[in-house]
């Protein structure tokens, strides 16, 4: 899987979710720390990725669309990487209603060339607060991330790096 361009389907959180994930992101970065904050792209909002493919020819979205809105649990401090730099996020507590939607996400892509990091069996659900984390700020970003957070699950789109467009795929009930 080449890195761009990149289509993902990501899940959106409820307002108040989303704003309390900004209000990390603006934690960070008024410590002077790498935060998302800095991306300021109206595509950059809080989100869990279900799915990553460098094309995505099919996706069944009425298989989608009739989804119930459900509770999202975001808990401790997660880092993904290696070097002298992190990804910095927040776990996402799996559910039962979190994994099957991730399922019905694949089974409605059907077959493709999956980023493994969202493979079924692979996937570690998060939202993430900041990319390229040294190390060294690493004492002074983790007391910056709050308590777990228990939001809603609202909604489904797509992200279309290569075209740089979001499309709404369905509205959680």
């Amino acid at each position: 899987m080449t890195r761009d361009p990149m289509i993902s389907i990501e899940l959106l959180l409820d307002e108040i979710s989303e704003n309390a994930v900004r209000a990390e992101w603006d934690a960070l970065a008024a410590a002077g720390l790498s935060s998302l904050a800095a991306h300021t792209a109206p595509s950059n909002r809080p989100h869990v990725t279900l799915l990553v493919r460098s094309a995505l020819e099919h996706l069944d979205v009425d298989a989608l669309a009739t989804r119930a809105a459900f509770e999202v649990r975001l808990g401790a401090p997660v880092l993904f990487g290696d070097g002298d730099r992190r990804v910095l996020a927040r776990s996402v507590i799996p559910s039962s209603a979190l994994l099957a939607l991730h399922d019905d996400v694949h089974s409605a892509a059907g077959p493709g060339d999956e980023a493994p990091h969202t493979a079924p069996g692979a996937w570690t659900p998060h939202v993430t607060l900041a990319r390229r984390v040294r190390l060294q700020d690493l004492e002074r970003s983790l007391p910056l991330v709050g308590e777990e957070l228990i939001g809603t699950a609202r909604a489904l789109r797509r992200w279309d790096a290569a075209t740089r467009t979001i499309t709404e795929l369905a509205r959680l009930r």
